[in-house]
């Protein structure tokens, strides 16, 4: 995702570029034989009506009819990722696009000249308002937002493309959008369920808890992979530490670590393993398909450009050119993949508000209640649950699975939409929840630690996540929690660097 941060410039294959032209060429061939939906038909329920002969207007009026969308400006972030994974997948020559427009989102992107885009319109068949809305930037129709140079050739947003009655509908035929916001999702979702392997072993060691349900001959004997890599996590970074349990058997919340956060890995390989399939290939409708392609040349490193498998339709050898009609646009493995994800990773903020609320119980600590310290009756950080509660229940709520939802368009033509946008948009709700959720655990693992004047052994993996933690207030008067938990979720990133060097 360094594209979508824009850490990094893109950089357009040769080879890309050409088998993004001859697809253009042939689907201008192929259209001059037969009907071709949304070149020379409308669209939706239209698909009966035949575009005039020698109407020049068609492409520039479906991105007018098209460019609807509604609500807030989607992020920078999520619209550069949108532009690089169009681009991507444009290049895989399915399109029929004219190159040219390729070039011209290439270049907005390295100008960090964005269109406006609007949040809601897409619904997992094609984020249409979305790619209208930067059909008509790029034509010359609405503006550039951006806060790069405009002088010199690297700063310059690209000069007003032509569309041609096809490229409409071949720009729109795509979940670029919802696509690149997953892709960021999945990369906050997956450092946070590192961060939270970390944030889970500090609670583990400050509550003197067992070691036993990490242990590797419980894992083999049930050797499901994500479940392992999990358990293998949590006893490296336990490594070395004189940890003697306090009770025969833990509650779930310690107890069951390995299993719940198993769950998110698996989960995120399933997303991970949809999306990498999803931003490199072509699944436009229709599908034009060009022979004498060569696929063989992978493109460069961070390049919008990357060549696709034989066996997809693209550069296969056909020796006839061919356009196909088909659903291959339609986002139901992601939206499933995604929900599933959700839930996973509420179970994982549950696990979390768990052990916080152990760490108040007398009986499990030794201290206070609330690790109050100071005053009689003092409140220690019971606000703490509260707060983290509130958040969980937003993570609760974007866990509902929004492939329950459904609609029926274009007068029953589209009868199915798997609502992939708002999957992925729960997405991202979940993991910034999840994250101020651990952040609260956080605060109480170290308080605990603090209170009970315990640290892990020197030069030890636990010693490296508490150095990271140790910058948190030492303070344990009763004063307001905010800044702690901000602070904490600040040092959910570098926790996670530290086990992800660990896995190394």
């Amino acid at each position: 995702m360094l594209l979508a941060n824009g850490a990094a410039r893109a950089r357009i294959a040769p080879t890309a570029l050409a088998r993004a032209s001859a697809s253009a060429t042939a689907a201008e061939r192929i259209a001059a034989r037969q009907p071709v939906y949304g070149r020379t038909t409308g669209v939706g329920a239209n698909r009966t009506q035949r575009v005039a002969d020698g109407d020049l207007g068609h492409g520039l009026r479906l991105l007018r009819s098209h460019a609807g969308g509604i609500g807030r400006q989607v992020s920078t972030e999520a619209t550069r990722a949108m532009l690089t994974v169009r681009a991507n997948q444009l290049l895989a020559g399915g399109a029929g696009l004219h190159p040219a427009i390729i070039e011209a989102i290439v270049q907005a992107l390295n100008a960090n000249a964005l269109p406006v885009i609007h949040e809601y319109g897409g619904l997992g068949t094609a984020d249409l308002t979305a790619l209208a809305e930067l059909g008509l930037t790029l034509v010359g129709e609405a503006p550039w937002s951006t806060t790069a140079p405009t002088d010199g050739v690297n700063g310059a947003p690209p000069s007003p493309v032509h569309i041609t009655s096809g490229d409409a509908l071949a720009l729109m035929s795509s979940s670029a959008l919802t696509i690149g916001r997953a892709c960021l999702a999945w990369q906050q979702a997956s450092r946070l369920i590192c961060a939270a392997h970390a944030v889970a072993v500090l609670s583990v060691f400050a509550l003197d808890g067992s070691t036993e349900p990490f242990s590797q001959a419980v894992h083999d004997r049930r050797p499901h992979p994500s479940l392992m890599r999990s358990a293998a996590i949590l006893r490296a970074l336990l490594e070395d530490q004189p940890i003697k349990a306090a009770r025969i058997q833990d509650p779930y919340a310690v107890r069951c670590i390995p299993q719940v956060h198993g769950a998110v890995l698996e989960a995120l390989g399933s997303v991970e393993r949809i999306l990498q399939v999803e931003v490199n290939v072509a699944a436009e409708n229709p599908l034009v398909v060009a022979s004498g392609v060569n696929d063989g040349e992978d493109a460069p490193t961070n390049s919008p450009a990357t060549s696709t498998t034989n066996g997809i339709g693209i550069g296969i050898g056909d020796e006839n050119e061919a356009v196909y009609h088909h659903g291959g646009f339609h986002q139901a493995l992601l939206t499933q993949a995604l929900d599933a994800l959700n839930l996973a990773l509420l179970s994982v903020g549950q696990l979390s508000l768990a052990r916080l609320d152990l760490m108040f119980h007398p009986e499990f600590t030794g201290l206070r209640p609330f690790l109050a310290d100071g005053e009689p009756a003092s409140s220690g950080v019971m606000i703490l649950e509260n707060a983290a509660h509130d958040a969980l229940s937003e993570l609760r709520n974007a866990a509902m699975p929004a492939g329950l939802g459904h609609a029926t368009l274009s007068r029953g033509v589209e009868d199915h939409t798997p609502f992939t946008s708002q999957s992925a948009r729960q997405t991202i709700r979940a993991a910034e929840a999840l994250q101020l959720v651990l952040s609260t655990e956080l605060v109480g693992a170290m308080r605990t630690l603090r209170l009970r004047g315990r640290k892990p052994s020197a030069a030890t993996p636990l010693a490296d996540l508490y150095a990271i933690a140790e910058v948190l207030d030492p303070h344990t008067g009763d004063r307001p929690s905010t800044a702690d938990v901000h602070q904490a979720a600040s040092l959910l990133a570098r926790l996670a660097c530290a086990v992800t060097e660990m896995e190394r």
